[in-house]
């Protein structure tokens, strides 16, 4: 399939069926080229819809959904690729339905003569709906929200983690392609996955803020652990290493398909620790009740911390969504307390920037469970590494302390 007619298809799907992107790019069999084309027309285009549009609507008056994700994806390449006009004009026009091409070319060959239009409403120069600057402008700021704004415009980075089960840092830190963040993070100069170490377990791709949740579990050698939420693996495994391979980790999902991702991540990096069990995180299992050393609730959230990743995110997610998510996790994190033994610890963490979400859901879980006391909570915003992450981390009262 043409670069071009991949690139429309896929975006149709985001746009129109609720479809991801990165889901849809791997069903892409092209050479590195044309995949690294239609990448940075896919992303390009979901990241500016809303300014896209802006430089087209004045000039019609109604449009089908398919023409319109036409021009959306031809108005970024004009201003955001170095592809001739000329050829993106065919070929746009040359894959729309014959009784919209005479359309599509009038308004494209109008388009091409213009200069990008920038509008002063951040919700279409970011393409940001204006619900979401309205929540992060109340629980953050002004100032805060305007960062995210801009941070979430810009592609996202690919930063791989050490895992000392089956490489010596050492060894590591010889190859001039990787360049070290801190002590268990790193960037590189090649594509992480097509690197020998990755594929033979030696790292993991995981970006630095998820490690937050992890390193509050604060788990030791030999301990039980319980991570309720453990898809794909990644946090599981860094358990598994700062326990030294030790002691035992139940990993649950509540879809048998996505525990053979955490069973493979765990053979390819050498973890002998781990079961995977399905299961759903809202429904009690009396036999685990006050069994587990750390419970780790890495709960489903709506994701607006990493819109780096995952910018189709702001076009799928409305305000109704929210009570959905919210009241699953209250229900995930009632549950797992449930599991933490005396004198255990709780971790609960999402990856969005939303504190209904976050703190407020601390807050009201602190007010009924007085068993449980607070010892950290962190938001990390996101930077050029970073994505948007937050963390809690409770511990739960020896009983002769609550009475």
């Amino acid at each position: 399939m043409e670069p071009r007619k991949t690139a429309y298809e896929i975006l149709y799907r985001v746009f129109y069926e609720h479809g991801f992107a990165s889901l849809l790019m791997r069903e892409i069999k092209m050479d590195q080229p044309s995949m690294a084309f239609v990448s940075q027309l896919v992303y390009g285009t979901i990241r500016n819809r809303s300014l896209l549009e802006y430089q087209w609507k004045d000039l019609v008056r109604k449009t089908r959904s398919r023409a319109e994700v036409l021009l959306d994806m031809a108005c970024y390449e004009l201003y955001f690729m170095s592809s001739p006009s000329y050829a993106v004009l065919n070929e746009v026009v040359s894959l729309a339905p014959k009784k919209d091409r005479a359309f599509i070319n009038a308004v494209l060959r109008q388009v091409s003569n213009r200069q990008l239009q920038q509008p002063h409403d951040p919700s279409i120069s970011c393409s940001m709906p204006e619900w979401i600057i309205r929540l992060w402008n109340a629980h953050y700021g002004e100032c805060r929200c305007n960062q995210l704004l801009q941070i979430f415009q810009t592609p996202a980075g690919v930063y791989g983690r050490w895992n000392p089960i089956k490489a010596e840092k050492q060894q590591l830190s010889e190859l001039d392609h990787y360049t070290w963040l801190d002590e268990w993070s790193f960037s590189s100069d090649i594509p992480i996955q097509k690197t020998r170490d990755f594929l033979n377990g030696r790292v993991v791709i995981q970006n630095p803020s998820s490690l937050l949740p992890v390193m509050m579990m604060d788990v030791k050698p030999g301990m039980k652990v319980l991570d309720t939420c453990a898809s794909p693996g990644t946090k599981t495994q860094m358990m598994a290493v700062l326990m030294e391979n030790t002691g035992s980790i139940t990993a649950c999902d509540l879809y048998e398909h996505r525990l053979s991702l955490i069973d493979h991540l765990m053979e390819k990096t050498g973890v002998k620790i781990v079961e995977t069990m399905v299961a759903d995180g809202t429904k009690l299992a009396q036999e685990h009740v006050e069994s587990f050393d750390r419970v780790l609730c890495d709960v489903p959230c709506s994701g607006l911390g990493d819109l780096r990743h995952k910018p189709e995110i702001r076009w799928h997610l409305t305000p109704d969504d929210m009570d959905e998510i919210i009241l699953i996790q209250q229900q995930i994190l009632q549950t797992s307390s449930c599991y933490v033994r005396n004198g255990g610890k709780l971790v609960y963490s999402t990856c969005t920037l939303n504190n209904r979400e976050n703190g407020k859901q601390i807050r009201d879980f602190l007010k009924n469970h007085p068993e449980f006391e607070l010892m950290e909570e962190k938001t990390v915003f996101p930077d050029e590494i970073h994505d948007g992450f937050y963390a809690a981390c409770m511990v739960k009262k020896e009983r002769d302390m609550i009475e």
